[in-house]
């Protein structure tokens, strides 16, 4: 599989795990521990895919835009990372501030997903050929 069509297929299982858990209320609290723990993990392993292989090789091929584009996801990143998702962690998944910091954790999550899929990601595929994005695969 392609990177790209990888890191698309796991955007998509992180927006059903934030529907999921949209879904969820306050009495859910074992279901949201649960799909949170789920969401965590998916995140840690889908950023550390794009940091540390994809993002390096789409910005060696592009220029100084494609640069600033993966510096911009990088800083998305370490604001989910470092600051809205560990506060999300240590919220009482059984309060009236888990429902308010999810709804904003997601918000940024489908802005960063957003600009990857219509920007991000086709410029990649002009970049980088199939050889290249099946290797990064």
């Amino acid at each position: 599989m392609n990177a790209v069509d990888l890191l698309k297929q796991d955007h998509d299982t992180v927006r059903e795990l934030l529907e999921r858990l949209e879904k969820t209320t306050e009495r859910g609290v074992k279901t949201r521990e649960e799909l949170l723990g789920k969401l965590h993990l998916e995140l840690q392993v889908h950023t550390q895919l794009e940091e540390e292989i994809f993002y390096p090789a789409y910005t060696q091929a592009g220029g100084k835009e494609e640069a600033v584009m993966a510096a911009e996801a990088k800083e998305e990143h370490r604001t989910v990372d470092s600051l809205v998702l560990p506060d999300l962690l240590n919220t009482d998944p059984g309060s009236i501030p888990f429902t308010g910091r999810l709804k904003v954790l997601k918000e940024l999550i489908e802005h960063h997903i957003e600009e990857e899929e219509q920007e991000l990601f086709p410029q990649a595929k002009k970049l980088l050929d199939k050889a290249r994005l099946e290797q990064l695969g």
